[in-house]
């Protein structure tokens, strides 16, 4: 009965392998943000790289900021690209390979080499957020309209395992080289060589059971593929009022992406440098965050296809906002956990819902295009988001708890924002310009 269900959420001629294939690049790269943005190498960064200089918070959120910028502005046109010569797997599987290696070689950064850890960071985050942007693009073509949240749900419930898993080996080796007394600039740089092999191999399996079943545009292909891929992204913004509850849900998304950006690069930081968390305590904390947002992508999933995809958005918003109060005003280490646990429920279902309300909102024949736009919007809040909080706490000489505060402000913004998304209406401004 529950294969039955499953397969129903699917589009007809997709099979369950093949969804489960898709799913793996979630379980891949989630390793990526839990040990190198989330739980390790973000806090080394700025306590080992750096030297805890106090423009290292600073510094890790310009880092990620450029990666962002970088990401922001090339996406939409990579999206067009792929589109055209329907080639979304091909870019994947190129794209995955510069991530892995990059993190791989993040093993060579060590205490003052800020230089190297920087360019390292930039290249790593870029490939890993083009892929993201890639794999979402499949979405539609697996789901059915019906059913995206449940099946977005899948992926990112996966994908929090995924990172628990990576974050769980990295976990054993930190405490058995500590255990041995062994530093953390040589333990760190191993933890880079695991995550890389983690995603690498999970990655494989993506790649041998996801289809490519877009097909190549001749005509767009004989005018140029960089040029008409520029000339359709202007068309998409030219068109903008088409897709009106499309370019909302992006406003929505940039502030709300904004915050979950900062729970993601700076909890780690915030957990050792304002609570007091070793090392080890905070990869627990991150550890047992994933399970909660491997729960709520699950749960949430199923949830939001019967109740609504704006309801099931706007909930955890407001949980993220609890989230920030709880988090600024906590003094010890179980109160935090407290902020962690909500922040890890929310996480996971506020990322599902939105690349589920992407999904029906995006017209089928220029899905990835338009999950370029919402990369762009993504990858636009994470450099809003941490950069104001990493000027925040260097103007007011390290006041984290200040920029934890307003970062519940981004919330409020993309709560206030969702209330003018109309889902059907813009389902059906998609499906016409299909």
């Amino acid at each position: 009965m529950a294969a039955d269900r499953s397969a129903s959420a699917l589009n007809p001629g997709v099979r369950r392998r093949e969804v489960f294939g898709w799913a793996m690049y979630d379980f891949a790269n989630s390793g990526y943000t839990t040990v190198v943005i989330t739980a390790v190498f973000a806090a080394y960064f700025v306590g080992g790289i750096t030297g805890g200089a106090e423009w290292g918070t600073f510094a890790w959120t310009a880092t990620l900021s450029l990666s962002y910028a970088i990401v922001m502005l090339t996406t939409p046109t990579l999206g067009a690209w792929a589109d055209l010569r329907a080639a979304k797997k091909r870019l994947l599987m190129g794209v995955t390979a510069g991530c892995v290696l990059s993190t791989a070689a993040l093993a060579f950064a060590g205490p003052g080499s800020v230089a190297l850890a920087v360019l390292l960071m930039v290249l790593s985050n870029t490939f890993y957020s083009w892929g993201e942007s890639l794999t979402a693009a499949f979405l539609p073509e697996l789901a059915r309209a019906d059913d995206m949240g449940k099946v977005s749900g899948w992926g990112w419930g996966l994908g929090y395992l995924g990172g628990m898993l990576t974050l769980g080996l990295c976990l054993a080796y930190v405490l058995w080289a500590q255990a041995r007394g062994i530093p953390a600039d040589r333990f760190v740089p191993v933890t880079m060589v695991l995550t890389a092999l983690v995603y690498g191999a999970a990655a494989l399996v993506t790649f041998a059971l996801l289809r490519e079943r877009a097909v190549p545009n001749p005509h767009a292909l004989h005018q140029g593929g960089l040029r008409a891929s520029l000339r359709r992204l202007r068309e998409t913004f030219g068109h903008a009022r088409r897709f009106r509850d499309f370019m909302w849900l992006m406003g929505c998304v940039v502030c709300y992406q904004g915050g979950v950006a900062v729970a993601i690069t700076l909890s780690a930081i915030y957990a050792e440098q304002v609570i007091g968390f070793e090392p080890q305590e905070t990869m627990v904390l991150i550890f047992a965050l994933n399970a909660a947002a491997a729960a709520g992508a699950f749960g949430w999933g199923y949830l939001q296809d019967r109740a609504g995809h704006r309801l099931a958005l706007g909930i955890t918003l407001v949980g993220w906002i609890a989230t920030c109060l709880i988090a600024a005003w906590s003094t010890t280490k179980g109160q935090f956990w407290v902020a962690a646990a909500v922040a890890g429920l929310c996480m996971g279902s506020s990322q599902s819902a939105g690349r589920a309300m992407a999904g029906l909102l995006a017209p089928p024949q220029r899905s990835g295009e338009f999950f370029g736009l919402w990369t762009f919007a993504g990858r636009l809040a994470s450099i809003v988001g941490p950069l104001s909080y990493g000027l925040i706490t260097w103007v007011t000489g390290g006041q984290h708890r200040i920029a934890i505060l307003l970062t519940s402000l981004l919330f409020v913004a993309g709560l206030t924002l969702l209330m003018k998304v109309d889902l059907q209406r813009g389902r059906e401004a998609a499906l016409r310009a299909a």
